[in-house]
């Protein structure tokens, strides 16, 4: 767990902690024969590589290295970071959110924090989609939008305060999620890996640092998944659902970026033809807004 897992409101993340602890975690979680290094088994005082293993794996000096590991990227160039990225193994995610932390400055205009408004026109998009639950996300897992089958699926975000459509806090402070996710601790797991990426990205977003410090104090759960600083980008996948009208749900979901804000999302769900989820989803849509009306996830 980090020593100071609660992050006050409004007070900007520790940009220099974030990198710290990034590269120790990332560090902790290799073995030496999985770099093809030996391994001298007991006499090993820490877990992972040593600092001057990974400075040899990635062709730095231990003491560039170390600076680095103790938070002070200042002046790494890009070759250094992609050096260090291989030797750590890291996916492209990763990869990223460790260029986030290590030169700040250079995705500073980029990554201003703006207001996030949704394009009246995605919201007439997903009304439009009638037989497939769908919704766009923004940063910090906002909720900004969703249609008629998302309402009926997850529940009716409409009757939540614009501050509570957020996925973080549905997932962690409402019971009711654990109850419709089958595989709750995943999408747990994913929900924070997300927030770490915005974090990389927008280290002085006050309603972020919000949010963190929330769900901090809130949920110990989030606690412990926060301290592994685990980044991954939303993908696609299959989430299992167990909704309390139709029951058990085996739906596959698409992410799609849109292409005018890199940080909106749009988040579709289908099922497999013919099969006993497509059928669930059938009954969802013919009872419509009652269907929402039991009150899932996300009331």
């Amino acid at each position: 767990m980090d020593e100071n897992p609660e992050t006050p409101a409004g007070r900007p993340l520790d940009g220099r902690a974030e990198l710290s602890e990034f590269l120790r975690t990332r560090r902790a979680r290799l073995q030496p024969q999985d770099v093809g290094l030996p391994d001298f088994g007991r006499h090993r005082r820490v877990p992972g590589l040593r600092r001057e293993e990974l400075a040899q794996l990635a062709g730095v000096s231990v003491a560039y290295y170390t600076r680095l590991e103790q938070g002070n990227g200042r002046n790494v160039s890009a070759e250094v970071l992609d050096a260090i990225a291989r030797a750590l193994r890291l996916t492209d995610a990763e990869h990223a959110h460790l260029t986030h932390l290590a030169k700040p400055k250079a995705h500073k205009k980029k990554k201003a924090v703006r207001p996030q408004h949704m394009r009246p026109a995605l919201q007439q998009l997903l009304d439009s989609v009638t037989g497939v639950p769908a919704y766009v996300v923004g940063r910090r897992t906002d909720i900004l939008g969703w249609n008629a089958m998302a309402a009926a699926l997850f529940g009716d975000w409409g009757e939540l305060a614009p501050k509570e459509r957020n996925w973080a806090r549905i997932c962690f402070l409402d019971p009711r999620s654990r109850e419709l996710f089958t595989d709750w601790e995943q999408k747990a797991s994913d929900i924070v890996s997300y927030l770490r990426m915005d974090a990389g990205c927008y280290p002085n977003d006050p309603e972020l640092s919000s949010l963190v410090g929330e769900l901090s104090v809130k949920s110990e759960e989030f606690r412990g998944l926060w301290a592994t600083h685990d980044v991954r980008e939303k993908g696609h996948g299959v989430k299992q659902m167990r909704h309390p009208l139709v029951g058990e749900l085996t739906l596959s979901y698409e992410t799609l970026r849109l292409p005018d804000d890199c940080d909106q999302q749009m988040v579709m769900y289908h099922a497999e033809p013919d099969s006993a989820s497509a059928q669930g989803l059938r009954l969802l849509a013919s009872w419509g807004r009652d269907a929402s009306s039991v009150g899932t996830a996300a009331k």
